[in-house]
């Protein structure tokens, strides 16, 4: 039976590069970065190493990133933080976020008190941009909180944009960027976000390791408290392996980022066409099959099935084979729909089963040839 991995948006494989350059680092490297003597002191110079790298690729300052387990506990860092410590009041955020930022900020208005917006949608799942910029209309300390690129649906959110209109309000600006960082290339410099996180495993490197990346002067206080590790931001002893794996797939991940991209880019087109031309009354959800406003690595498939007869698809695909998912891998044991797609269907093409598809560039378009031959053995049976 033929093995296709269609689920990149929940987890990747990990690059050789990454896991040789992790290897040795468990081989050799295993000293506490925070001894003093060399052993220490080489595990240390790793850590620091990466920490620069890192911020080179997003033009920023070493001393602005904070490694952490990945992008649920930044998130929760920086939205606990901006309210205990820099006073924030009023978050504006979407309805259709990452569970860890939604239930982080519905956690904090109920024993904060802080208020909470929700901007307005568009049809196809975009920012009503005049909806929030009449929500930072406020005399309130005021932070937004909104997601880089969709990880349901692919939409992309236009990060300047945002940044502006908060910069102008004088509100602070967080966004997840969990699904774009190690796919499109982001100046800091440019893109004057406060407050940004990212995660290794959704770019070819290891789990359990990303960053938060911090604008200097912050103001923000630490999560986690215990010793003195990353300037005091986040106690704890360093994952030293991770952090140089997460730094090595980042860097190869940037190198190969225009070939990578072309690849993807033209790996999803084949899959639209494909889809679109074998299963018929097939429809695509948010932005996800418009090339120009989503993501590369990821299509959310609505088939015309009953929702009867689509109760069990995910269960079939897997007997042939096939990895993919009805939304976020981390609301995947529950029997919830997805929250996203709730906010952005009605009626009957609520109750359709959807797919998202994501991809890797250890896809191929005969694994594409494959997948829509089994939906399409769905459809007509």
């Amino acid at each position: 039976m033929q093995q296709v991995y269609f689920d990149n948006a929940a987890t990747t494989p990990m690059r050789d590069e990454v896991i040789e350059a992790m290897t040795e680092v468990m081989k050799s490297n295993f000293g506490n970065p925070s001894s003093s003597h060399s052993f220490g002191r080489v595990s240390k110079s790793l850590i620091e190493k990466a920490r620069k790298t890192i911020a080179q690729h997003l033009n920023v300052a070493a001393s602005e990133i904070i490694f952490t387990s990945g992008g649920t506990e930044a998130d929760n860092f920086i939205l606990n933080s901006a309210v205990k410590d820099l006073g924030v009041k009023h978050i504006i955020t979407s309805k259709i976020e990452h569970h860890a930022v939604l239930h982080a900020v519905q956690k904090l208005e109920r024993e904060a008190k802080i208020k909470v917006s929700y901007v307005d949608l568009e049809a196809d799942g975009s920012i009503d941009f005049k909806h929030l910029e009449a929500l930072l209309q406020t005399e309130e300390k005021t932070l937004v909180s909104l997601m880089h690129i969709n990880n349901e649906i692919g939409n992309i959110l236009d990060l300047k944009r945002v940044a502006i209109l908060c910069q102008e309000k004088d509100a602070l600006f967080h966004t997840d960027a969990v699904q774009s960082v190690g796919h499109y290339p982001l100046d800091l410099e440019e893109v004057a976000v406060d407050f940004l996180v990212a995660s290794a495993h959704k770019f070819h490197g290891p789990k359990g390791i990303g960053f938060a990346f911090i604008r200097k002067n912050s103001g923000l206080q630490p999560l986690i408290v215990g010793g003195e590790q990353e300037r005091g931001l986040r106690a704890g002893t360093e994952n030293v392996h991770n952090i140089v794996g997460m730094e090595k797939a980042l860097s190869e991940a940037n190198a190969h980022f225009e070939t990578e991209f072309a690849y993807l880019k033209n790996l999803k087109q084949y899959c639209i066409e494909k889809i679109s031309a074998e299963i018929p009354n097939v429809t695509f959800n948010g932005n996800s099959s418009d090339l120009g406003n989503s993501s590369h690595t990821l299509l959310n498939v609505r088939l015309p099935l009953a929702e009867e007869k689509a109760a069990m698809i995910l269960f079939q695909l897997d007997l042939k084979g096939i990895a993919c998912s009805r939304g976020s891998a981390c609301q995947s044991g529950s029997s919830k729909k997805s929250h996203v797609l709730f906010e952005i269907l009605k009626g009957e093409d609520l109750l359709k089963p959807s797919l998202r598809l994501s991809f890797s560039i250890f896809n191929t378009k005969e694994e594409v040839d494959y997948v829509v031959s089994v939906l399409k053995g769905f459809i007509t049976h």
